[in-house]
């Protein structure tokens, strides 16, 4: 039978679409082909042995060897082996969208399609849908209507990644006691067990993969398993009871996701994943305000204040109006508030059944400090904290958010502190159940929290969350999300976050979405700087996690006190955008460095962050990202001379120069250190 060549968009077309019909071939193998726009991935699908396949390339290197496709259900035949291709359809696509807000306004999405229907001898069909971009592909599984399929539980997918050769990894261990909030590690792919996505990895070319997926809506989540021959498998977050998928005839899977580029920053560089997702369904999302925001937090993450109630309360009525001054002062957009609500005395986090959405302690008044901040020109950031009671926080929602829309607040920071599978629920038979944040049941209980806020046009921050898979495309009001291992480690961690972290952080978590890291700690060692916990960078290095860690809303989390003893270094924080027209990784290796360049939304100015690890380095780049014929006043934090993270982590060196496209800059940093630069357009 033929094989079907790589397809490309006509010059001046949108869409290319190809109708292809294919007979059953039971005794011979059939091969279909689709490649990216640029001719540099190819993507092979084949029936080979009556099982279905594909195989990677990218140029003349195969990145993935046959790999396995398939769904094990309990009540229907295994998509897999007896499964031959029927037919098949191809189309191209070449358009540029809108975002809201994010990393870049325009988002081009350029990609070749091949959807391909299996069948098997009883007549039952599954469909695997392949999008291949130039950095990298997509695919899904899409259960089509059949007169014997209802009810639908998969209880396994045969969907492999089987890597041509062994190759560096770095990863996080998967359904485990946390959730992703673990140190990353650097081993050989074959050292592996079972790790969460994305999961990045480098060939021994030097190429760079990583595994992820788009678009999780009403599916479980899936971690990596480690087979034989460096092949990983897709392993479904189970329900309690062990299904790992409860649907109903037409569902799709989400997008199985492989990035792949040359080097790491072209990782960096790739609109892969919010290029899977749906368009925005939300309409006006006008409302939805990326910014800056301080809080009443990390007193409580050093033990100056408390969550709960009594003589430290932290969210008291005065320390909110003192936050909400300094935030006026300092033009920040709003003030997070921690504790404010009844349910933070004693053991708050093993008894979120107590909490309460909607009631304030005596000490807290609300509408007055609703009021108070809108008098100010800013606004509360909201707050929930459920310790995974999800089914206690579902009961109350509606009403929380009821009284959020009254008062103003437009942002809500939701928490699910519980242990990885501690998720607990009440079943409608009153019986007590409990989930992991990543399986099905938890992907619609966040999703539900996002669209029960987007109807009072209240944007969402979600703590302790499911992985980010792009859905902040579809629902903007998703604007940011943790996953990972973020600055409060610092404090109380054993041990805290290495120097290294925020290095390995951009080309994995940072890959699937914007995080909610909380940078900005100016005191850098509160117990002493030689006590374990400390921030284990400099000072300038805290100022580039505003560039590098992107979020559409950046924390100040360091206390008001801290700011004001160091304004020099504060300005940068004063300065820095959220929302930005345009992004770029500059330089950068995995783990080692990275530099980021990015312009502002509706502005002239562009910033550039850069960090290392635990190894000083100068990293040499051009200012080509900058607009030509234009003089720009570069305003540099970087390192001083002696700066070092452990003894000298406050030695600063604040300089500005002028400079233009195309100039030549070394950047010093030093270990653990970074630079931070605005680049302020001269009128």
């Amino acid at each position: 039978m033929p094989n079907h060549s790589s397809l490309f968009t006509k010059p001046g077309s949108l869409l290319v679409f190809t109708s292809l019909l294919l007979p059953i071939a039971h005794s011979q193998a059939e091969t279909l082909q689709v490649q990216s726009p640029d001719s540099r991935i190819t993507v092979l699908l084949s029936d080979d042995g009556d099982v279905p396949g594909y195989s990677v390339k990218f140029d003349n290197e195969t990145i993935l060897n046959n790999s396995r496709l398939g769904l094990v259900f309990k009540q229907l035949p295994a998509f897999g082996a007896g499964f031959d291709i029927q037919s098949s359809q191809t189309q191209s696509v070449n358009q540029t969208w809108e975002q809201p807000w994010g990393e870049r306004q325009f988002i081009t999405d350029q990609h070749n399609e091949l959807s391909v229907v299996f069948k098997n001898e009883q007549d039952y069909q599954f469909t695997v849908r392949f999008r291949v971009f130039n950095d990298g592909l997509g695919f899904r599984y899409e259960v089509n209507p059949h007169k014997n399929i209802e009810q639908v539980d998969i209880v396994d997918e045969e969907t492999e990644f089987a890597l041509a050769s062994d190759a560096t990894a770095w990863w996080i261990p998967a359904r485990g006691w946390n959730r992703y909030e673990y140190i990353y590690e650097t081993t050989p792919v074959s050292a592996i067990d079972r790790v969460h996505t994305p999961f990045t990895v480098r060939l021994p070319t030097g190429t760079h993969v990583s595994i992820h997926e788009a678009a999780l809506v009403d599916y479980a989540a899936f971690t990596l398993d480690k087979g034989r021959d460096n092949t990983l498998k897709t392993d479904l977050t189970p329900w309690c009871d062990g299904i790992r998928v409860k649907t109903a005839a037409p569902f799709k899977s989400s997008w199985r996701t492989i990035q792949i580029a040359d080097d790491a920053t072209g990782l960096l560089n790739s609109d892969l994943i919010l290029n899977l997702n749906e368009p925005n369904k939300l309409g006006d999302v006008s409302w939805v305000e990326p910014g800056k925001y301080v809080g009443i937090w990390w007193a409580m993450h050093v033990n100056e204040k408390t969550w709960g109630s009594g003589e430290k309360h932290g969210a008291t009525t005065e320390e909110t109006k003192r936050y909400i001054d300094f935030a006026a002062k300092y033009g920040f957009d709003g003030v997070l508030v921690e504790g404010w609500n009844e349910g933070w005395d004693g053991s708050w986090f093993h008894n979120g059944d107590v909490f309460s959405f909607t009631k304030s302690y005596p000490d807290f008044d609300l509408p007055a400090l609703a009021q108070y901040a809108r008098d100010k020109g800013v606004r509360l950031v909201g707050h929930h904290e459920t310790s995974g009671s999800v089914t206690n926080y579902r009961n109350q929602m509606a009403d929380a958010f009821d009284l959020y829309e009254k008062m103003g607040i437009r942002q809500v920071k939701t928490g699910y502190v519980a242990d990885g599978g501690d998720i607990k629920r009440i079943d409608a038979n009153g019986i007590v159940r409990h989930e992991w944040h990543d399986g099905q049941f938890m992907a619609n209980e966040y999703l539900h929290s996002v669209l029960e806020a987007a109807q009072r046009k209240i944007s969402i921050n979600t703590h302790e969350p499911i992985k980010d898979t792009g859905l902040r495309r579809t629902y903007p009001n998703w604007i940011t999300r943790e996953g990972a291992r973020g600055q409060e480690f610092n404090a109380w961690g054993s041990p805290p976050n290495p120097p290294e972290h925020t290095a390995v952080l951009p080309y994995t978590r940072m890959l699937s979405g914007p995080m909610d890291f909380t940078p900005g700690i100016f005191n850098l060692a509160p117990y002493g700087l030689h006590a374990e916990n400390r921030v284990q960078t400099t000072l300038a290095k805290q100022l580039a996690l505003y560039v590098v860690l992107y979020s559409p809303i950046q924390m100040a989390a360091d206390l008001p006190r801290h700011y004001e003893n160091n304004l020099p270094a504060f300005q940068f924080i004063r300065d820095v955008p959220a929302d930005w027209q345009q992004s770029i990784a500059l330089a950068g290796e995995v783990g080692d460095y990275v530099v980021f360049a990015r312009k502002e939304r509706d502005g002239d100015d562009w910033y550039l962050g850069g960090l290392t690890d635990e190894n000083p380095r100068v990293v040499e780049i051009k200012t080509d990202f900058l607009d030509a014929d234009r003089v720009y006043d570069m305003q540099v934090y970087q390192d001083g001379a002696k700066a070092d993270w452990r003894d000298h982590p406050y030695e600063m060196s604040i300089f500005r120069k002028p400079v233009r496209k195309g100039e030549s800059l070394s950047l010093r940093m030093a270990t653990s250190g970074g630079v931070a630069i605005r680049f302020k357009l001269q009128k």
